[in-house]
């Protein structure tokens, strides 16, 4: 465990240095659900991108999020604020707003248009309520901040409130698309990318693995069906890559007077995960190519704007779950939306009389009807009660709290901290349940949303000029990149971070 005094020692001797040798190009590279034994468990077969960060880059074995929910919206709200959601705001990838009366995303905004596809939903960074590294570099100078990915919360979130750019994909086209919060009109450069169509050449193609086997996959010709497949390929990651190179050549970035910031988010390794499970042949060969497709990548940097003005960190929003069907008998187990919804509604209407009362929710977290308890003249606290003892029967349920019980004290064990730092008092739901370990909320087939550590413990890896290769062992929290980047560059950690910059890499 490092003392108070090494780690500001480190900091000190940090910030001259990075003041006078800032890179040029900051790259965070986000695999979405790359759950940190991946890295073990494929080692062996790893010959590129990851090998290389796992041979010279600082490789933090031990990071975990300290939060939960473990979603993508609030792992990527996590990665670039350093915050918690009960900060940051981002408590979900949706959940119920009670101003509105409506179920949001963490990036919905009618207030805005959709560039590059007509009819479909905008989205903006407004919900997000604090700052990101990328926000801190826009308010010291004159940097420049993109962020991309398939999914729009993984493209919009990283870049925060201030970014210049959040591209992502949209499935029923097939365009790169973006909002009318960034630009009035998507740049040159992303016309003429969409105009050549590189989204098509993966129509009808099949997905062999790398080793000898049958296709795991073949993708439909083409249309709306091929568009919406896509996703969970690995050709979606070659097309966001694409569209990557695309950025750095265009924007020039890496070549400006400050140190620009550009995200990439690997949704693809997601979808196929969420399809096929942790175990499949699917996730195996997706994050081998990935491997693959990051070794390209980080040439292609180099000779852009050279080894020597070019950071990069490999992390991930969140892990995932064994399959429970997939586990000996007794093990897990699975609970689904209509379970929990049916539990209380029939325990309120037995106490307090019909409702429906269930109005909304973020991923098993449910919202009730605060105006029929009040109509009612029952007290929140009570309604609460009740609603939390019908989730607490259910099989597979481990703990429910409520409003109450995480708005007051602190502490608490592992989990408890983990869900209180993961609530939001104005946006947070009226109960948390929590599962057992290898029980999940929902009829995905392989999900992830939970405190325990098969979905909260993922890679932290740094690469660049002046950071020390070297494996560190010991327990750090996902919300240190933030901080450590900023430190990094010699700026101050974004407001609402809750983690400490990383003395291993800052020495």
């Amino acid at each position: 465990m490092l003392s108070r005094r090494t780690l500001l020692l480190a900091l000190l001797a940090a910030a001259p240095a990075a003041a006078a040798g800032r890179p040029k190009l900051v790259v965070v590279l986000t695999v979405d659900q790359l759950r940190y034994d991946y890295l073990e468990r494929f080692g062996k077969e790893y010959r590129g991108g990851i090998a290389r960060l796992l041979e010279e880059g600082a490789v933090f074995t031990n990071a975990h999020f300290e939060q939960a929910p473990t979603f993508t919206a609030v792992g990527h709200s996590v990665i670039f604020t350093g915050a918690f959601p009960s900060a940051s705001g981002i408590v979900g990838n949706e959940w119920y707003d009670r101003k509105l009366k409506r179920q949001v995303t963490s990036v919905s905004d009618a207030s805005v248009a959709l560039l590059g596809a007509p009819g479909s939903s905008a989205a903006s960074p407004r919900r997000l309520l604090a700052p990101t590294v990328g926000d801190v570099l826009k308010r010291a100078g004159k940097s420049r901040v993109i962020s991309m990915s398939l999914k729009d919360r993984s493209a919009i979130l990283p870049g925060g409130r201030t970014a210049d750019a959040a591209y992502w994909y949209d499935a029923q086209t097939g365009n790169v698309v973006s909002s009318t919060y960034y630009m009035k009109e998507l740049p040159a450069w992303v016309r003429r990318f969409n105009a050549r169509r590189l989204v098509d050449q993966f129509a009808g193609r099949d997905w062999s693995p790398l080793t000898d086997g049958a296709p795991l996959l073949r993708l439909p010709a083409g249309g709306p069906e091929y568009f919406d497949r896509l996703t969970a390929s690995p050709f979606g990651n070659d097309l966001l890559v694409e569209l990557a190179q695309a950025a750095v050549r265009q924007e020039r970035l890496g070549r400006g007077p400050g140190t620009d910031l550009l995200a990439l988010s690997f949704s693809s390794n997601d979808y196929v995960g969420h399809r096929w499970g942790p175990d499949s042949p699917h996730v195996r060969d997706i994050t081998l190519r990935t491997d693959l497709l990051l070794a390209d990548f980080l040439r292609f940097l180099e000779a852009e704007v050279g080894r020597q003005n070019l950071l990069v960190v490999l992390t991930s929003d969140h892990g995932v779950s064994p399959i429970p069907e997939e586990l000996p008998a007794g093990r897990g187990g699975r609970i689904t939306e209509k379970t929990v919804r049916e539990a209380i509604e029939k325990r309120l209407a037995d106490r307090f009389g019909e409702g429906p009362w269930v109005i909304g929710r973020s991923g098993p977290a449910p919202y009730l009807d605060h105006e029929l308890a009040r109509q009612r003249n029952v007290a929140l606290a009570a309604l609460r009660r009740e609603a939390a003892e019908a989730v607490r029967r259910l099989p597979g349920v481990a703990r429910v709290y409520t409003a109450e019980e995480l708005a007051s004290g602190s502490g608490g064990d592992e989990i408890e901290r983990r869900v209180r730092n993961g609530y939001h008092a104005e946006r947070g739901p009226d109960l948390v349940p929590v599962a057992e370990r290898f029980w999940v909320f929902g009829s995905e087939r392989a999900t992830h949303g939970s405190p325990h550590d098969y979905d909260a413990h993922v890679p932290v890896i740094f690469f660049g000029p002046g950071v020390r290769a070297g494996r560190h062992d010991r327990r750090i929290a996902v919300n240190a990149i933030a901080p450590t980047l900023a430190a990094l560059l010699g700026l101050p950690a974004p407001d609402f971070s809750a983690g400490n910059p990383l003395a291993e890499v800052l020495r």
